[in-house]
């Protein structure tokens, strides 16, 4: 009989932004016969929430994450390093898969309990500094989700290998988005009418997301096209910084004559397959985006992307095919895209379904899982090997 693998998962993420659901994806799509998923978290939230509904179990263990300054030799020995490596033993743990944040802290851990651990990285920005080099050639494995991930990780000379780091990229569950579903209930709740023309932008409160840059585009495209309407789907609120960012954007929205009855913020939706559902263009206004998953949500669901083009949106998106790729902060020129495809239905039809394909062909969950799996049993196997 084949054993069973129990696999840790450690995150320093709380709540379902595009990264934690991206991680519910990939393990839903795990044999289950073969893998027994656990979770690590710094404190309940909606990832633990959604953990436990499906049966996982949950371990909720309170640090703070290590910021890129991090000195390996000091993070090591944190009391949450010895508490991870406690719960590597009690839990029977094989493998060990941690954020960022988390890996200076869960690598030692693994490294004493003799168990190997990778870590998946999703921001261009992690570039090791001079002393974390050595660190970052330790993991098993190190997993980008992006080419744009990648490169950045790597830094340019690549301090290490470019054929150490894996690219897989991050997979949509196309049968939740699909073309088809009903989004009359977003609507209804928006009040919006059931043929208005909508404009949807999902994104957590961050500086980084571009809400002003939204709400600019929403003007320019409320002066042309007065019955557009426009809505905006996400909360996860880390940070102060983050709460302030949500404060100033919210009341230059309630001061503008021209969005007050034209931009809803819904706050977190659980249905975000349904806010897709329910618009007729998708808006990624990111001044910078390290893959970009709400893209591919839309795309799986036929809608047509309109997307700023700096990190992973340019390598998931083909400009005028699949979508449409703007400047970051080019407001005026997202809302132009934004604006001929509310005028051409058929143009929308056309650009969702090859949107749709070619997320079928390339960006199914079903293909990240079986990479993610076979790089877990090479490194599963190079262990078993080397202890042998």
């Amino acid at each position: 009989m084949t054993q069973r693998i129990n696999l840790l998962f450690v995150s320093s993420y709380i709540d379902l932004g595009g990264g934690e659901t991206a991680l519910l994806n990939l393990v839903d799509h795990l044999d289950p016969a073969r893998y027994h998923p656990h979770l690590l978290v710094r404190a309940e939230g909606q990832l633990a929430a959604a953990w436990r509904q499906r049966g996982w179990p949950v371990d909720v263990i309170p640090w703070r994450g290590a910021t890129t300054y991090f000195i390996p030799a000091l993070w090591s020995h944190l009391p949450i390093s010895r508490h991870i490596q406690s719960l590597i033993r009690q839990r029977d743990i094989h493998l060990v898969h941690s954020d960022y944040h988390t890996l200076p802290m869960a690598l030692p851990a693994a490294e004493r309990a003799a168990v190997p651990a990778l870590w998946w990285c999703w921001g261009w920005w992690f570039h090791p500094k001079p002393w974390q080099r050595a660190f970052f050639r330790r993991p098993a494995a190190t997993i980008a989700l992006s080419k744009a991930i990648k490169s950045g990780f790597l830094g340019e000379p690549p301090f290490m290998s470019p054929a150490a780091v894996e690219l897989i990229y991050s997979g949509v569950d196309t049968t939740r988005f699909r073309p088809g579903l009903d989004g009359s209930s977003v609507r209804q709740d928006a009040g919006l009418e059931p043929d208005a023309p909508l404009v949807a932008l999902l994104a957590r409160f961050q500086d980084v997301k571009g809400h002003d840059v939204f709400q600019n585009m929403a003007r320019h495209i409320a002066r042309e096209i007065p019955a557009a309407r426009f809505i905006v789907a996400g909360e996860n609120t880390q940070t102060t910084a983050d709460n302030t960012y949500k404060s100033r954007i919210l009341a230059a929205a309630a001061a503008d004559p021209l969005l007050q009855s034209r931009l809803h913020y819904l706050g977190f939706r659980a249905d975000t397959e349904r806010v897709i559902a329910a618009a007729d263009v998708v808006v990624c206004s990111s001044h910078f985006e390290s893959y970009g998953m709400v893209n591919i949500e839309a795309m799986a669901s036929a809608k047509p992307v309109v997307s700023t083009n700096r990190g992973g949106p340019s390598e998931t998106i083909i400009h005028g095919e699949t979508g449409f790729l703007v400047p970051p902060g080019d407001a005026p020129a997202l809302a132009r895209h934004v604006i001929q495809l509310l005028h051409d239905p058929s143009l929308r039809q056309r650009i969702g379904a090859a949107g749709r394909a070619r997320v079928e062909a390339q960006f199914s969950v079903h293909a990240m899982a079986a990479h993610y799996t076979r790089i877990v049993e090479q490194v599963l196997w190079h262990n078993n090997t080397t202890r042998s």
